[in-house]
């Protein structure tokens, strides 16, 4: 435990240090985007149309698997080109076997990681951390997203990496939604695509003619192949910007950017509380955004509305910690990684979690109800070697709770390579009659991140918090060492929250703890041997203790990860708890846990098949000790789809629990369906059961997609209460239509 009791100072020394180490640099490759007085047509057939013959094509590409290092069985040609206002991109992926090609889905935004896919990566301000990716598959779909902090990947997957980065890390933003456009072709050569991106959806400096840099990644479904331009060791993702290549003579226009998006809603809620009735509702609102500079923007909102976003996924809770729910809510997610400061340290037995800002909390009230929002904005970007993001927002007040005014201010200043020092501070203050006095909380932090070579990070932070009332121990703090190499990748961390450590417009598993946690894994490619294509075996650790050195969990996982080149995939591992619970608590209504120390073994198993084929299968269990008695937990996901338009996946998670105070199972199911008639037109729904609350629910929601995820939406939710007859008399439904446009001012 002094370990951890000197942390905080050893952090307090490490943000004076920081200073950027260069990294040895390999040559990376460049192609050139050339100016064209004529649009293509955007219809995907490049091999035909004649603007495209003129233009060299930058091509080859290096598998990070299944054989790293080796190059693409395919042959892969990118051509870039402009004209005044509009960037475009052209790939021809060749391919010996067209009829093996896997087309799996045309949602926008579906996975690319199993079936055949092409990626392009821009870092436009060259800094190695931060860019625009897109995407699409031979089913012309539209993926896209933003990459902050230049992310890597740790473990190996399909796409090339997994998502498993620094605590600190902010890596990759899939919910960035940009106005561009995609036409692809297939046919005995293969499949091609053409990108349409106008200028004005991207970031750039002010410059006539820039080198951007630039990566592009090439799928194979079939061969489980991953192939980059710019070469990647076998542990990095495609937002390793660090490692791209460039794209010289891009020639952009100034920016002028200014985009209206208005919408109006309508609504009908029949209310399943006894004597409830129906209530119908409409309203007005509108988003604006401008481009203050090339790389600043100013986001806008007026009587927000988030009607069109899907429900939460339902979870079950067997502890005494708190559950985090994602934010799901489009003007959140954008640049959110920018406002991310806090530690997610430990395995998901023993998380210790703690957010300076989590969006969640403005709009939505303590028990999940929606709090409206009057008006907000939000100016983000980068300033110089400077990012910058503010945010404010004004809630309403909605029957008993009052409105909160909410502030956040967040600097980040790029020090050279991966390592950077940056600041936070996050406000929120009740307002209107039914506030109280003086009620007000704030939150400050210092983070920094220092990358030390290819494969080396050292993140922390240093966080308070001022609450009237609670004076005094009142402070966070996180030091974290990662390790990133292709056959070693590991973690180290120490962090503490205090007492009165209290963020109130952020999110905490656990309070008042001291935590230490530990990864290490290696990773063993086999070059013939069974069909094997990967070996990861690893252990884990993590130990929570309160500041009276009571140990509140422990949990140490041993593994043993087994991929098959086939897409096959075993884990092997044993769990060594333990839990010390200070308090009885109810696990269930009617059982309780009884304060005491809890110690006990558990095996784990995992098995999946290859997700790229129609039918897949993931099926995890956990048996073994639980709070003094036994639980078997067993989580089964069936995926299957037809073409590239249907898709389904049904979850079920079961969990049989046998303690002293009694038994109980508790059982989570949830069918999803999604059928798009279009990239652009889908179908998609949501049901889910939970024994546990004791209510069915469902969500059903159709779109017809414009430009930037705006368009028509029409949803329909319904939730029955099962096990509150008394209050519910029947379901509870709603009807919401919502129509949004997107208006380019200076299009």
């Amino acid at each position: 435990m002094n370990r951890v009791r000197s942390a905080a100072g050893a952090a307090a020394w490490l943000l004076c240090a920081l200073v950027p180490v260069a990294a040895a640099q390999t040559d990376r490759p460049a192609a050139t985007a050339s100016a064209i007085g004529e649009a293509p047509q955007l219809d995907g057939r490049v091999l035909d149309d004649p603007v495209w013959q003129g233009i060299a094509p930058a091509s080859g590409t290096t598998q990070t698997r299944p054989f790293a290092g080796e190059p693409g069985t395919e042959r892969t040609e990118v051509r870039f080109a402009f004209t005044e206002d509009t960037l475009f991109v052209a790939v021809v992926c060749h391919d010996r076997e067209p009829e093996g090609i896997v087309i799996s889905d045309s949602r926008r935004d579906a996975a690319l990681d199993e079936t055949d896919s092409f990626q392009v990566i821009f870092d436009t301000f060259q800094d190695g951390r931060n860019g625009f990716v897109f995407g699409t598959n031979p089913a012309g779909i539209e993926y896209d997203g933003q990459v902050l902090e230049g992310g890597s990947g740790v473990f190996s997957g399909m796409g090339g990496g997994g998502r498993f980065r620094g605590a600190l890390s902010t890596g990759f933003n899939l919910n960035w939604d940009g106005a561009w456009n995609v036409a692809t072709q297939v046919g005995e050569f293969g499949w091609s695509a053409e990108f349409a991106i106008p200028f004005r959806t991207l970031r750039y400096p002010p410059t006539d003619v820039q080198t951007w840099g630039l990566n592009f990644q090439r799928n194979i479904a079939r061969h489980r192949e991953v192939a980059f331009w710019s070469e990647l060791d076998r542990n990095h993702d495609l937002d390793r910007l660090t490692d791209a290549g460039s794209l010289q003579g891009v020639e952009p226009p100034p920016q002028r950017n200014l985009k209206l998006i208005p919408y109006a809603i309508g609504s009908n809620h029949e209310h399943g509380l006894a004597g409830g009735g129906d209530e119908s509702d409409s309203e007005l609102g509108v988003d604006l955004k401008y481009s203050v500079t090339p790389s600043l923007t100013l986001d806008l909102t007026y009587n927000t509305d988030f009607a069109q976003v899907e429900v939460d996924e339902q979870q079950v809770n067997l502890d005494r910690f708190n559950l985090f729910f994602p934010e799901k809510r489009p003007f959140f997610l954008e640049n959110a990684g920018l406002f991310t400061v806090g530690a997610r340290s430990g395995g998901s037995r023993a998380s210790a979690r703690v957010d300076l800002f989590f969006s969640r909390r403005i709009g939505i009230g303590p028990g999940g109800e929606l709090i409206p929002i009057d008006y907000g904005g939000r100016l983000s970007g980068k300033a110089g070697r400077f990012n910058v993001g503010l945010l404010h927002m004004q809630t309403a007040s909605v029957g008993e709770l009052h409105g909160n005014n909410y502030a956040v201010a967040r600097i980040n200043r790029e020090l050279g390579e991966r390592s950077s020092i940056g600041g936070m501070f996050v406000s929120r203050e009740g307002v209107g009659s039914l506030a109280p006095e003086n009620d007000t909380n704030r939150a400050y932090a210092i983070d920094g991140k220092w990358g030390i070579g290819e494969h080396h990070t050292i993140e922390t932070y240093v966080a308070q918090t001022d609450t009237p009332g609670l004076e005094g121990d009142d402070s966070s703090m996180l030091l974290s060492y990662n390790l990133g190499k292709p056959q070693w990748r590991g973690n180290v961390s120490v962090a503490e929250a205090r007492a009165n450590f209290n963020p109130e417009v952020g999110f905490m598993s656990r309070r008042s703890f001291r935590n230490f946690s530990a990864f290490g894994m290696r990773t063993i490619r086999p070059k013939n041997f069974l069909g094997f294509h990967e070996l990861r075996p690893h252990v884990s650790y993590s130990g929570i203790w309160d500041f009276d050195d009571y140990l509140e969990t422990e949990y140490i996982h041993v593994d043993n990860h087994w991929e098959w080149r086939n897409g096959f995939q075993i884990h092997t591992g044993v769990n060594f708890t333990k839990e010390g619970v200070k308090e009885t608590f109810e696990i269930v209504e009617g059982i309780p846990v009884q304060a005491g120390r809890y110690s006990h073994d558990e095996l784990q198993t995992v098995f999946s098949t290859n997700q790229a084929k129609p039918f897949s299968v993931y099926i995890r269990n956990v048996t073994g000790g639980f709070f003094g008695g036994d639980r078997s937990s067993t989580s089964l996901t069936l995926l299957a789809r037809r073409g590239e338009r249907m898709t389904s996946e049904l979850t079920w998670d079961h969990n049989d629990v046998d303690i002293d105070a009694g038994s109980f199972q508790v059982n989570l199911g949830r069918l999803r369906l999604s059928y798009s008639i279009t990239p652009r037109m889908l179908v998609q729904a949501l049901a889910q059961y939970n024994d546990q609350s004791d209510n069915v629910s469902a969500n059903l929601r159709f779109s017809w997609l414009q430009d930037a995820n705006t368009g028509l939406f029409v949803v329909y939710n319904e939730i029955d209460e099962l096990g509150a007859r008394i209050l519910y008399e029947r379901p509870d439904r709603t009807v919401i239509v919502k129509y949004s446009r997107l208006v380019d001012v200076f299009r």
